[in-house]
């Protein structure tokens, strides 16, 4: 499927089909086109089709404004408007896209699966500007019913550099994997970020799952195994007390995974996590903070800022664990930090424009002590 657009001064949008028999060589449109003609909206746009096994029918989603459809088909050429979604569900602080519907197992067990919505919003995200957003319900084939509250929003990811995001169709089912992967930029500044020859890029490939917690199901997310491939040298970093500041690399390359947990139990210090820094005092922190039980990317330093008044700004993302340990399995480029935090139950992506690399990266604490419990620093090798 695609989107197509109707000539003219409106220029809306409406599906349509392309088709190859030459395994993506070359395309063909449909003369038919378009299957779903548009019905006077200036957002209708987005398709995502699968095929739904239960009931041997095609299913398409896409948004239309602040929502998103339903539609089915035996054959991929006549659909059928079968629900909407989201009128009241969720947040509606900009236009809804990208949506994705997919099931998943809960906590591994094939006996409890729930239905999982990614639908991405622009503006509205939980820390300005673009953001995808998730619901976690119930799908019969035709109608999406979400578990949780109309006023309730569940976010993908708390930076402010992970949108539009789908996942892949049609992964083997031996391998049993959802996997994601997003736009690393935010239409607040993404035309204006200082970058040539290329703008943005992509953010890790991710594994979806769903887990359990006393909030109800949320969705955990973890960079995908097959990082393994670009892994280098691991070096193994013992438990120590943190104040102020405690040296993990000097001098290093900028591209870097890392494993760390910090025990809350007795802890004196307000706030605590990974900086990293160059020669000329830039620098990013992620970390935790206390007060308000949250993560946060402080990127107010990082560098090149002033492409944006928006920019050079903390994020936070409230913290879902609900323990005393707290972890940080974090991927580090020359131009972006992916925190996984808690297991994957808080993720962060925010991207970063240094006037020269960061090589060095600190563990910090603020305000009093902390107990750092270990972890590990691994090289990663670029893909290039």
């Amino acid at each position: 499927m695609q989107r197509a657009k109707k000539a003219g001064k409106n220029n809306y949008q409406s599906q349509a089909i392309a088709y190859s028999l030459d395994k993506g060589r070359t395309w063909t449109k449909y003369e038919g086109n378009p299957v779903v003609p548009n019905p006077g909206l200036k957002d209708f746009r987005d398709p995502k089709v699968f095929w739904y096994e239960k009931d041997q029918h095609w299913v398409m989603i896409f948004a239309r404004g602040d929502r998103v459809v339903i539609y089915n088909s035996p054959n991929l050429i006549e659909w059928t408007a079968e629900s909407e979604f989201g009128e009241t569900y969720g947040s509606h602080g900009g236009v809804w896209e990208c949506p994705d519907l997919f099931e998943l197992a809960v906590d591994g067990n094939a006996g409890n699966k729930k239905w999982v919505m990614l639908l991405s919003i622009n503006p509205g995200g939980p820390n300005k500007g673009s953001a995808t957003q998730y619901f976690v319900g119930d799908f019969d084939g035709k109608t999406f019913t979400s578990d949780n509250g109309e006023d309730v929003s569940l976010w993908l990811d708390y930076g402010t550099d992970n949108y539009a995001g789908v996942t892949w169709s049609d992964i083997p089912s031996s391998d049993g994997r959802r996997l994601f992967i997003g736009w690393m930029s935010n239409w607040l500044y993404g035309t204006r970020v200082p970058t040539d020859p290329w703008r943005s890029a992509m953010t890790i490939p991710r594994t979806l799952e769903l887990t359990q917690t006393p909030a109800g199901v949320r969705i955990k997310t973890a960079p995908v195994a097959e990082l393994e491939l670009i892994r280098g040298e691991e070096k193994t970093v013992a438990t120590t007390q943190i104040s102020n500041l405690f040296p993990l690399t000097k001098d290093s390359g900028s591209l870097a995974e890392l494993e760390l947990s910090f025990d809350l139990a007795g802890s004196t210090a307000t706030a605590f996590g990974l900086e990293l820094t160059n020669d000329k005092g830039e620098k990013v922190r992620i970390g935790y903070e206390k007060e308000g039980d949250r993560f946060f990317i402080d990127r107010r330093q990082s560098g090149n800022t002033d492409f944006s008044e928006e920019f050079a700004e903390i994020h936070y993302a409230p913290n879902i664990g609900g323990s005393n340990t707290v972890s940080m399995h974090l991927l580090v480029d020359v131009a972006s930090v992916e925190l996984f935090a808690q297991d994957g139950l808080v993720v962060m992506t925010d991207i970063f424009f240094p006037s020269e690399p960061f090589t060095r990266m600190n563990l910090f604490s603020e305000g009093g002590e902390i107990t750092f419990l270990g972890g590990k620093i691994t090289g990663l090798m670029e893909i290039w």
